[in-house]
């Protein structure tokens, strides 16, 4: 379906797949929560895109976090408008496996979301987390509001200087204003509530984030 160098290249725009104009379906409301998947985001909340390779575990990392009010997984930072699962894997849209985070300001700071964020999982490995490879399992953090940006780029340097103690290399996650989010099949959402022993590829480096709670 692609070729082999997009599972390690983000495919240009203009080689992705077409994709298609109507969403793929998607469960309607939150396994645990009961709240509908496709919600607007509540005034007063914040939201984040994060990407920190399979987003079956990433997600529970989330909505298990005190103070965030919903999570979805689905597709984004790439050009294939509606992409199924199989598609994304292919390397041929050029998104990557992500989480929708909303969270709580008065519950939980944007800098302690960042702090699990960076300390889940190892964001020095580029197109791959762990035995995970490809573009779609890129560390990746897309913003939603122009003020978020300056607080993330300085977490990122932030973590970088101590990974760098611990010997790791430099940060390669993607920092960007979000694009289009698709929300993914039925079956990935919430999927380690519905399969408490289905497969969890996430796992940090063990060096502390030196920001947040």
């Amino acid at each position: 379906m692609s070729d082999p160098v997009w599972k390690s290249e983000i495919i240009p725009a203009d080689q992705a797949l077409p994709g298609r104009e109507t969403p793929i379906a998607t469960a309607p409301v939150h396994f645990i929560t009961g709240r509908e998947i496709r919600m607007a985001r509540p005034k007063g909340m914040v939201e984040l895109h994060l990407g920190l390779g399979c987003f079956w575990g990433a997600e529970r990392i989330f909505w298990e976090t005190p103070g965030v009010w919903h999570t979805a997984v689905g597709y984004g930072g790439g050009s294939t408008p509606n992409p199924t699962y199989e598609e994304t894997c292919s390397g041929a849209t050029g998104h990557a496996e992500l989480v929708r985070v909303i969270f709580d300001p008065s519950l939980i700071s944007l800098e302690d979301i960042l702090k699990r964020f960076w300390e889940a999982h190892d964001p020095t490995q580029g197109m791959r987390q762990g035995n995970d490879r490809g573009t779609q399992y890129r560390s990746a953090i897309y913003t939603t509001a122009d003020d978020q940006l300056d607080t993330v780029r300085t977490s990122a340097k932030a973590y970088e200087a101590e990974l760098a103690k611990a010997g790791l290399g430099p940060v390669t996650t993607e920092i960007a204003p979000a694009g289009p989010f698709y929300y993914a099949e039925d079956y990935h959402q919430q999927y380690l509530a519905k399969n408490p022993s289905g497969y969890c590829g996430i796992g940090g480096t063990g060096v502390v984030c030196p920001i947040g709670r």
